[in-house]
């Protein structure tokens, strides 16, 4: 908008000032205010306006600043030297000084910052620091031990650990008690350490990017060099008020109003997909007068202030204000009449937000905001540390486990009649009983999730995927709710125009040759363009007024609208090929199809558009204005002047609920827009309206003097448009694009429905293109009622639609994001509680922050798990929010992906990862869990018998390498192979997708299922160790030898019964185990006598406690499974 004139806002506070020959300001006596008394006051009287600010805010500055702001009598004039404007400079500087002491004493962070502004101002914001890190050198041990020791296992295991340094607890080695815990914490805080030093890496590499900075020369040469001075300074070191110097490729360092582009319009494109996760080039303009300057170097020299509003989250908005607070005197044929201060309205298209990157040309920017007040950092959110249910259920269980550890202790100190240091023996009893509580728990559920993940990411049919957070695999196998994004989730974010409907004509997918063919008939293929061109106006408007038109000259009508109102703009690559470029991939398909059939798209800027006729000649077209599409408006205009018949157009198109009521009366639109939106196709209205000179050049004085409103900005912006354009637009069609479905959708939401998971459909798009998408995806059931809410106002209103919804639960809520956000606020629990019982629910028009909200909401509600998928930057709140987080590789660019727990490369990757690898994972680690415990548990048992017997003392069973070797050489292979079980086949468990309906319920792991192990620990270790003592012969060494073979011959033989598909691990772990026991009784003559070991007396002692102990359980599980299959065995 470079060349577009802004004119100011005149006021009676304003005054205009003669330039003298030499280019300073005149100061005769006569004038009837002096120029510094004019400026001041002008300048005091616009920030009046702002946020309830009056002259009252400067009551406390001292006396030599008061003269400063009032002006003084012995500066009556603005001199050109620099001296003079030194002390100018110095006063308002003062003034913003206390302005700023001010508003942060009443914590308003909005500011006003001038050009070259004074250290103590720069010092009032935040460092322009980079800091992800999660710990810091002194923070890390304290930390990361209560992030451990919050867990029960673990601090229990830490007294236990702690308790053997006192002489009288001692009980065996203390490296058993040390070594796991140790192990446990080592890897931990080294994984720990490992991640943080890498975000340090990036933060420090993020912190010292170099970045040139202007600022004035340092001696004489530099003044006569036409190059402005420039110094590297890292991104650290960059303050509010400096000028950044940004070249192609480069991130940008913070949040900056652009000031000048390397192109003389004034553009320029950045990358946002670090910010906002879209992969489309963003077009940015600079502020027109800083533009218009000759060099950078005029920068420094520049006596202006730029107003920024408080920093907020939203990166869509920006509101303030560029001044020029004395002319510009750098050349003698300057204009004689200039008005100051000149006010010109910033918004988001005059600023890089941070993060974003520079994509073509270099820039020159004025930072406004700096570290963590940056649009960046403010929309991030650092996710908690996510725990599974799997590991919150077996905390649990591990204070009951302790508990009968306690009761356990108590009840054999009691029966011994509390004699002597019994407290001491409560301690002893205690810590024999230890390893009921099994440390290598939590170590064999850690490998097993790591065995789950490394299946996950090299299973063939899902490739691509990747496990972030591997403590997270087992929730997979719990999930009750589905939150999805639409666009680019479940549809490809590939648009494709389909269907141009003009009223009485219509062309489809197949029949856009004859559009072509009409096209070059109205153009005229003959090299008489011009004529053409000249004659169309006048020949339209006479058929017009006839009541129809030719069909050829409608069809130009509507393709050369569409062809000019967008924001699309052609770039040339190194190849030489060309790309579109915009915001919305919407636009592109659209302008990719005025390409195909003839009109194409050849040069944009941000004052001209070039278009090349099927003939191949170019027409142009001068860009007066734009409005660009937001979520509020639902459209986008342009006014547009043709450069050769200078005729002025204003076309908008947008969604057909608001254009509806701003073209024409009639008949066709609403009933062709439902087909469409019937079809799947989104559609946009496209409309026009011939302006002429006098008209719009009112309009264009309105709308400037609305621009630079400080309170209530785009709603009179939006007043004036709507008054003086958006009035009886002439209807010319309407469009239908495709947004092409992802692989596989419609199969992949039958087949989660049917496996009980309630999905719900969160986006931003309007209800009618949701809607389609819902239906034409299979999200909504065949024949089943879709209720649409929208545009809901009183509590009255949520309350009937709430009502109506209790009564049927079978249908599917559609709700637009204003309605949503009004049930929340007024009735949140009775709308969850209604909407979480629905089978599907589509949410339209939602923020971000609103589907995060949702997400966490029913997770507070119905504690169930939820899972969240997106593959967006908008995505990435709700993803967080999530138990689990699904982030799809996509169009839109990987930070989705990279926040995710899990990231896939499409939906239907989806149903292998619930209802297969989720289903093993978390069947594997409840099976897991419960038998470690188990193994725990018997020889706590035995213990338990064997002190009883013995006088009640609290003497270990097994001491020294047999207590080391239980829990690992043993018993761990065997044990660890159920992480490798499955009780059905993969092709099993996504034909029968209601087999995760069992899942959900968490059976697999409860309080019933522990208590049903605890009977199984208590009924064996009694049964080994009372028939080992019965068995015993004259040594005690004989019991030692006949009970631990027993125990570990009954945990071998578990294991195999436990296991519901016997593979080839489970069977050598086994045979190799038994092997290393049998070889380690040679190497430990102290707890087992060789010469008894080897006899008949033993085997056959050993096979008889083994039979009691094992067999009756192989009967109960046979005659169960014959009573009460489970329900997938039904299935094999």
């Amino acid at each position: 908008m470079s060349d577009i004139p802004l004119h100011a806002l005149a006021s009676p506070n304003t005054r205009y000032v003669r330039l003298s020959n030499n280019g300073n300001l005149d100061s005769r006596e006569d004038s009837p205010m002096s120029p510094t008394l004019n400026v001041s006051a002008a300048v005091s009287s616009r920030k009046t306006f702002r946020k309830g600010r009056r002259r009252d805010a400067y009551s406390d500055a001292e006396p030599e600043e008061e003269a400063g702001l009032l002006g003084d009598g012995e500066r009556d004039g603005l001199d050109g030297e620099d001296g003079e404007d030194r002390v100018e400079t110095s006063s308002q500087r003062s003034s913003l000084l206390q302005r700023v002491s001010r508003s942060s004493k009443e914590k308003d962070k909005s500011r006003s910052v001038p050009f070259r502004p004074p250290d103590k101002l720069q010092s009032h914001f935040p460092p322009n620091i980079v800091r992800n890190q999660k710990y810091s050198v002194f923070t890390f041990l304290p930390i990361v031990f209560y992030e451990q020791f919050k867990f029960f296992f673990n601090l229990y295991f830490l007294l236990v650990a702690l308790s053997q340094f006192v002489p009288a607890l001692k009980i065996g080695f203390i490296a058993t008690y040390i070594a796991p815990l140790a192990f446990v914490l080592l890897v931990t805080m080294g994984k720990e350490a490992y991640d943080d030093y890498k975000r340090n890496l990036r933060d420090r590499e993020a912190n010292s990017a170099r970045y040139l900075v202007l600022g004035p020369p340092d001696s004489a040469h530099d003044v006569e060099d036409a190059m402005p001075h420039t110094r590297a300074v890292p991104s650290s070191s960059i303050r509010v008020g400096d000028l950044v110097v940004l070249e192609k490729n480069q991130r940008v360092p913070a949040d900056l109003v652009l000031l000048r582009t390397s192109d003389h319009s004034g553009t320029c494109f950045i990358r946002t997909d670090q910010l906002d996760g879209e992969t489309d080039w963003k077009l940015r303009v600079a502020v027109p007068s800083t533009q218009k300057l000759s060099s950078d170097k005029d920068l420094l020299n520049l006596n202006a202030e730029i107003y920024a509003d408080a920093p907020i989250k939203d990166i869509h908005t920006f509101i303030g204000t560029f001044t020029i607070n004395s002319p510009h005197t750098s050349s003698p044929n300057d204009v004689p009449l200039v008005q100051v201060p000149k006010v010109e309205p910033l918004s988001a298209e005059n600023v890089l937000w941070s993060n974003t990157v520079l994509a073509a040309g270099s820039a020159v920017g004025f930072v406004v905001y700096t570290g963590p007040e940056t649009r960046a950092v403010m929309n991030t959110s650092h996710p908690q540390t996510k725990v599974g249910l799997l590991d919150q259920e077996i905390n649990r269980l591990a204070k009951i486990l302790c508990a009968v550890t306690f009761a356990l202790s108590l009840a054999l100190v009691a029966l011994n009649g509390f004699r002597g240091l019994w407290y001491i023996y409560v301690f002893r009893f205690l810590i024999l009983f230890s390893s009921i509580i099994p440390i290598s728990l939590r170590v064999n559920l850690d490998m097993g999730k790591t065995v789950y993940a490394h299946q996950i990411m090299n299973d063939s049919e899902i490739p691509g995927t990747i496990v972030r957070t591997s403590t997270l695999p087992e929730e997979l196998g719990r999930i009750e709710y589905l939150l999805s994004d639409k666009t680019g989730t479940l549809t490809q974010n590939e648009m494709e125009m389909k269907k141009l409907h003009m009223g009485t004509m219509s062309f489809g997918f197949d029949a856009m040759d004859e559009v072509a063919h009409q096209l070059a008939t109205a153009f005229g293929t003959s090299g008489e363009h011009t004529h053409a061109r000249l004659g169309s106006t006048a020949t339209g408007a006479q058929l017009a007024t006839r009541g129809r038109r030719d069909m050829s000259s409608r069809v130009r009508d509507v393709v050369l609208s569409l062809a000019l109102c967008h924001n699309v703009t052609p770039v040339t690559n190194d190849d030489g090929t060309v790309t579109y470029q915009a915001s919305s991939p919407d636009e592109v398909a659209i302008v990719k199809w005025t390409e195909s059939v003839g009109l194409t798209l050849t040069f944009r800027d941000r004052t001209r558009i070039e278009l090349q006729t099927p003939s191949g000649h170019t027409i142009a077209y001068e860009i007066l204005d734009i409005f660009p599409f937001t979520s509020e408006s639902k459209r986008m205009g342009i006014v547009v002047r043709d450069v050769q018949s200078s005729e002025i157009m204003f076309l908008e198109k947008g969604a057909d609920v608001v254009m509806a009521k701003i073209v024409l009366r009639n008949d066709w639109l609403d009933e062709e827009t439902a087909n469409m939106a019937r079809e799947g196709l989104r559609t946009l209205v496209m409309a026009r309206r011939r302006l002429s000179e006098a008209s719009y050049a009112d309009f264009k004085q309105r709308h400037h003097a609305a621009s630079i409103q400080l309170a209530g900005r785009n709603e009179a912006m939006a007043a004036v448009v709507a008054d003086y354009l958006e009035k009886d637009l002439e209807l010319l069609g309407l469009t239908g694009v495709e947004d092409k479905l992802q692989d596989d959708v419609k199969s992949t939401l039958e087949l989660l429905r049917n496996a009980g998971i309630k999905i719900w459909m969160l986006t931003g798009d309007k209800i009618e293109t949701a809607t389609v998408i819902a239906i034409s995806t299979k999200l909504v059931a065949r024949n089943q009622y879709i209720h649409q809410v929208a545009k809901l106002k009183t509590s009255d209103e949520v309350r009937n639609e709430l009502d109506f919804l209790q009564n049927k639960l079978d249908c599917c809520l559609v709700i637009d994001g204003e309605s949503l956000q009004l049930c929340l606020n007024l009735f949140k629990n009775e709308f969850i509680e209604i909407t979480t019982k629905l089978s599907a629910v589509v949410a339209c028009r939602c923020s971000p922050t609103q589907k995060a909200d949702v997400a966490r909401l029913i997770r507070s509600y119905t504690r169930k798990r939820v899972c969240c998928i997106g593959d967006g930057g908008n995505d990435v709140s709700m993803i967080q929010a999530a138990d689990v987080g699904v982030g799809i590789v996509g169009k839109e660019g990987k930070q989705a992906s990279l926040a995710a727990d899990f990231s896939v490369t499409q939906f239907s990757h989806l149903t292998k990862l619930l209802l297969w690898h989720g289903r093993n994972s978390y069947r594997r680690s409840a099976k897991l869990a419960q038998f470690v415990i188990h193994r725990g548990l018997i020889i706590s048992v035995m213990q338990a018998v064997f002190s009883s017997i013995f006088y009640f003392a609290p003497i270990a069973l097994y001491q020294g390498w047999l207590m080391v070797g239980y829990a690992t050489l043993y018993t761990m292979a065997p044990v660890f192979s159920l992480v490798l079980d499955r009780d059905v086949n993969e092709d099993l468990a996504l034909l029968y997708p209601e087999l995760y309906k069992e899942l959900t319920k968490g059976r697999a792991l409860s309080y019933k299922t522990f208590f049903m192990w605890l009977m199984i620990s208590v009924y064996q270790g009694a049964a080994i160790m009372i028939i080992s003592l019965v068995l015993f012969e004259n040594e005690f060494l004989n019991i030692v030898a006949i009970s631990f073979t027993a125990l570990i011959l009954n945990e071998l033989i578990m294991v195999a019964l436990e296991i519901t598909i016997w593979h080839y691990y489970m069977v050598i772990s086994e045979i190799v185990t038994l092997i290393i026991y049998a070889t380690s009784m040679v190497f430990l003559p102290e707890y087992f006598d060789l010469s008894f070991v080897v006899s008949v007396r033993f085997v056959w002692k050993v096979a008889v406690i083994v039979a009691i102990s094992a067999l009756p359980l192989y009967i109960i599980k046979l005659i169960k499974s014959r009573v009460a299959p489970a329900a997938s065995s039904k299935l094999l």
